[in-house]
């Protein structure tokens, strides 16, 4: 036999085994790996992905031992939060029909924190803010009949979603205020911040549309000493600090919104040199331990308000006192879990990685994470 027919028969002689092996291994069956149950600890990480920010997404992480557990894509500047009772993840996005232009179209759609899957898409105004995924800028109610979202085209409004019957409901225009901050006591009822240094309450009937329209007296100086729009809270109250470092509490269930008190978010000694509050969610409230906390950084300055956290400052409601500061992981969000010893995440916006802090008896920075996220400034925690 020649060297060429040779070579034709090994040649021969293994695409058959070869073939004979396809044939014994078994078709692949596309499946979806379930996610492991939702937990306090559970981490969501929502991601602007500026870079190619049409692709936004939320990363959602086991907080305990930070392994990746899945994403939520979020499409162009998607406004995220968690429904009330955690059973959803919320997201108010825009697509275009050809990635990058084309026909716009807008959506609340509602996930499933249990297995990630859409339960719901409602098509709404083409609207919604086209901006940082702040805290307030899509809120449910505190049943989760309604959702509310931050619309801006520049002039404001929110939209009222149904999100029980899955509809529209109404638009209410909210000239020249930002930001949306339900009532926790009435269930059709949310304020709005204004530029002015008023607070403008809305109140909407069970079909979401409005009924009444009330707007505060002046509760800070928004020229001298503006309020981040951020907040905690705790029922009805809101916390809010100031770019100098003002704490406001601000009571927000009735039909006008109320300063119950301000004062000063440490002592002249606390603040010496320059401290200020920074971020993007800088700030979040214990209801149990009544400890407000804050991220803070030193040599403070006109614009220096998205500085990230050099330190985390826990604040006891009770005594206006700081009772301890602690190194602040350049925090540029944050967040507690909802138990009755909660833990504080902080997201670091210069290296991208989660840490995780006790907070009971004080605070005590745990564990951090590998990076994660590229353009991320909000955290949520199931």
């Amino acid at each position: 036999m020649s060297n060429k027919k040779l070579v034709h028969a090994i040649g021969l002689c293994f695409f058959l085994n070869f073939s004979n092996a396809i044939a014994d291994i078994a078709p692949e069956t596309i499946s979806i790996e379930k996610l492991e149950p939702a937990h306090p600890h559970r981490i969501y990480l929502t991601d602007l992905a500026l870079g190619h920010v049409i692709d936004g997404r939320i990363h959602i992480l086991n907080g305990d031992n930070f392994r990746y557990l899945g994403l939520i894509g979020t499409g162009l500047f998607g406004l995220t939060a968690l429904s009330s009772d955690s059973s959803e993840m919320l997201n108010a996005t825009a697509y275009y029909s050809k990635g990058t232009r084309g026909e716009k179209t807008e959506f609340l759609e509602a996930y499933s924190t249990e297995d990630l899957t859409l339960k719901a898409e409602i098509p709404i105004p083409p609207r919604h803010a086209q901006a940082l995924p702040y805290v307030g800028t899509i809120m449910p109610s505190a049943d989760d009949h309604f959702v509310y979202i931050q619309n801006a085209t520049p002039a404001s409004s929110i939209s009222i979603v149904d999100r029980k019957n899955e509809r529209f409901a109404s638009e209410v225009t909210t000239p020249g205020c930002w930001i949306i901050l339900p009532s926790a006591s009435n269930m059709a009822r949310f304020s709005t911040m204004c530029g002015d240094g008023t607070f403008l309450t809305i109140t909407h009937d069970q079909k979401g549309e409005m009924v009444k329209q009330s707007r505060s007296e002046k509760l800070f100086n928004a020229d001298d000493d503006p309020l981040f729009v951020q907040a905690a809270r705790i029922g009805d109250l809101f916390y809010f600090v100031s770019y100098l470092g003002i704490i406001h509490e601000i009571n927000v269930g009735g039909e006008t919104s109320v300063l119950k008190k301000s004062w000063p978010l440490g002592s002249v000694k606390d603040l010496e040199g320059g401290w200020r509050p920074g971020g993007y969610q800088l700030i979040a409230v214990d209801k149990t331990s009544r400890r407000l906390y804050v991220a803070m950084h030193s040599g403070g300055k006109e614009g220096s308000h998205k500085y990230p956290g050099e330190e985390i400052w826990a604040v006891d409601l009770k005594t206006k006192k700081v009772i301890q500061r602690i190194a602040g992981a350049n925090s540029i969000a944050m967040t507690l879990t909802k138990e009755r010893k909660p833990y504080l995440y902080l997201y670091d916006g210069v290296e991208a990685k989660i840490h995780k802090y006790e907070t009971i008896p004080q605070m005590k920075a745990i564990s951090v994470s590998e990076p994660v996220g590229e353009f991320a400034g909000l955290i949520q925690t199931h």
